[in-house]
């Protein structure tokens, strides 16, 4: 019965928390139907396990879904009722039957436009509930913009016209996927630490010997696994519910969070370094230990939080490294991290409670063990500074510019190199008479890439590392140092420059980040318009500028046939007081930043808040293709560019 208990208490407390406070999102979108008549249409998004009550339900039942239209102004009529689709019917707590939707509902109204507005705003109330509770009744602010209506529709007549979950279609959090493999591969790293490796046969042995036969011990076994990864999942599950999914992403751009990250993750550095270990108190370490002599399932999870509590001095960086990253790319993304890192940390108990012969096969605790931690403290000290650098690049601070990252990385990554010869000692490296083979391997590896890293200082691209170190016009020498086309040359060029305008360093693409100015010229030009949103905190930004932008066929376009408009959205410098609005996605909010004013241009008008973000569009600022985001693939960005200026052309 205790087993089943605690089963219950892990599992709905993790239902709990990721399920979060908002079981019902909102959207909204408008289809022109004709020059005085539209339809709003408001999408509600609705959580698993949960149902959104309609328009109608029993009286004396405070749960029914209602609009109310803001026609105060005078500027519409509304046309009929809300329609909404055909619900299910369930019962409530009382046993009422209520119409209610699950998954996604839409509903529309029709307006006639009486006088020339902007926007309709509307309040809907609403709740949410299962089949043995409601939630008390909440309300939302819906706005409806009528201008760009036509590029909404192009989009999808019912398709919701700003997301709240800023991680879904991400292109920066380079996919769900790729965090667990990473994690994954994190996860055998920390087994490799001298705090959890030699606990592998310790409590292998243990459970196989303690139990009354061999399958008891691979069923405990595996028990302890799975309490392993409920552990490090619940971790990823709190930092996502106290941090929000929908503003984990923003914290990759933000100032303060980079710069406390970067600390943080030298401070980890250091640790691994052996000046100094990082534990969690011993009277915590003890009391769990005291819980886990009790016997069964208890018994078991309290072993498993035992070894994280343990094991903390070395799985604690590591473990925190990954939330960080796995935090700036939002969403899901702490949770899928910690699931990938515990199940490599589970794994090899599992196993080796089955074929219990292999541990004759595991290689003896010893020096090499440090020496895979001081090897991850360099790596988290390389990973530090990219941290610093975003946050200098969005405040264009210009102190951590390309060849000073470039600079960082070649004294880390060679010391490193040093190390792994043998000719750096840390202070808790054994004596070494003699260097490995798989040693001096690896000193190969880690000496070449360091060699790789040099001409970075001249202006190499560096493509193995394009998301990591600052763009190449972000430099003391965008074309690398002694080129000719530096200092006077590139002076004379810049003076032939349109007003407003700027060389994007090294391939010498003329781009605006002046939006109504870059309108201007392409208009004086007969080009067309490219609006290319982005970051400086952007990793696939970069990829994108540095691996696929300067390819010819692409970069003879962007030179010749488009007018570039870059807007970055994550840009922290101040607008002026004569610049500073007020927000229509937030009302009451007043957009200070240059980044908030391309960001929001971004989401009201295309419906999107993800970077890279590009798009093609005529003077009239009518969008000539559908457009694209992230595209590696030189040939379909190519296409994408060259079925846009043909529709231009026409």
């Amino acid at each position: 019965m205790k087993k089943i208990i605690l089963f219950i208490l892990i599992f709905s407390t993790l239902s709990a928390v990721s399920q979060g406070s908002k079981p019902v999102k909102w959207s909204t979108a408008v289809e022109k139907i004709s020059d005085t008549e539209y339809k709003l249409i408001s999408k509600a998004e609705i959580g698993a396990g949960w149902s959104l009550y309609g328009q109608e339900v029993p009286a004396g039942i405070p749960a029914a879904t209602s609009f109310l239209y803001d026609d105060s102004e005078g500027g519409f009529t509304v046309i009929g009722n809300t329609k909404e689709p055909e619900g299910l019917l369930i019962k409530d707590k009382d046993g009422a039957e209520v119409s209610s939707f699950t998954g996604s509902a839409v509903f529309e109204q029709r307006i006639e436009i009486l006088k020339k507005i902007k926007a309709v705003k509307a309040e809907v109330e609403f709740t949410a509930g299962t089949a043995a509770e409601f939630l008390p009744v909440s309300s939302q602010t819906l706005t409806f913009w009528l201008e760009d209506t036509a590029a909404v529709s192009e989009v999808s007549k019912t398709a919701a016209a700003i997301s709240e979950d800023s991680s879904k279609d991400n292109p920066n959090s380079g996919g769900l996927f790729g965090i667990f493999f990473l994690a994954f591969l994190s996860g055998f790293a920390a087994l490799l630490t001298p705090c959890v490796f030699p606990m592998i046969p310790m409590t292998v042995s243990f459970f196989t010997k303690q139990s009354k036969n061999r399958a008891a011990g691979i069923r405990n076994a595996v028990i302890y696994g799975i309490c392993i990864i409920i552990i490090y999942v619940l971790l990823g599950t709190i930092v996502t519910a106290v941090f929000g999914a929908d503003s984990l992403n923003a914290l990759s751009t933000n100032v303060w969070f980079n710069i406390i990250f970067f600390l943080l993750l030298v401070v980890f550095a250091c640790s691994f370094l052996g000046g100094f270990e990082i534990m969690l108190p011993n009277s915590l370490a003890n009391k769990v230990d005291s819980q886990a002599d009790r016997g069964g399932l208890i018994g078991i999870f309290f072993m498993a939080l035992a070894l994280a509590i343990v094991s903390f001095s070395c799985t604690g960086p590591i473990v925190g490294t990954l939330l960080v990253e796995a935090a700036s790319k939002g969403g899901a993304a702490p949770i899928i991290g910690m699931l990938g890192f515990s199940s490599a940390i589970a794994l090899p108990f599992a196993l080796f409670a089955a074929f219990p012969g292999w541990l004759n096969s595991l290689p003896k605790s010893g020096g090499w063990l440090n020496t895979v931690k001081v090897f991850l403290g360099f790596l988290e000290l390389a990973l530090a500074f990219k941290f610093l650098s975003q946050a200098d690049l969005v405040l264009q601070l210009h102190l951590l510019e390309r060849e000073v990252f470039i600079a960082i990385w070649i004294a880390v990554f060679g010391a490193l190199a040093f190390y792994l010869f043998g000719k750096i000692q840390l202070p808790h490296d054994s004596p070494l008479p003699h260097i490995s083979v798989g040693r001096l391997g690896m000193g190969l590896l880690v000496l070449s890439f360091t060699i790789y890293l040099i001409p970075g200082l001249w202006g190499a691209p560096l493509n193995l590392i394009s998301a990591f170190p600052p763009p190449q016009d972000y430099s003391e020498s965008p074309y690398g140092v002694g080129s000719a086309k530096g200092a006077s040359a590139d002076a004379g060029k810049a003076a032939e420059l349109p007003e407003g305008a700027h060389l994007l360093a090294p391939h010498d693409i003329v781009a605006f980040d002046d939006y109504d100015k870059g309108v201007a010229y392409a208009k004086k030009t007969g080009k067309p318009i490219m609006l290319d949103f982005t970051g400086w905190a952007c990793v696939n930004c970069r990829k994108m500028e540095q691996n696929v932008w300067p390819k010819p066929e692409v970069l003879n376009i962007l030179k010749n046939d488009v007018v570039l408009i870059s807007l970055y959205v994550d840009d922290k410098r101040k607008l002026s007081d004569s610049e500073i609005i007020e927000s229509k996605l937030k009302p009451g909010k007043k957009l200070k930043y240059i980044g908030q004013k391309w960001s929001e241009l971004q989401t009201l008008r295309y419906k999107s808040n993800s970077q890279p973000y590009y798009v093609l569009m005529d003077h009239n600022e009518q969008t000539l293709v559908k457009p694209t985001g992230y595209t590696p693939e030189t040939a379909d960005y190519k296409a994408w560019l060259t079925e846009g200026i043909s529709k231009f052309k026409k």
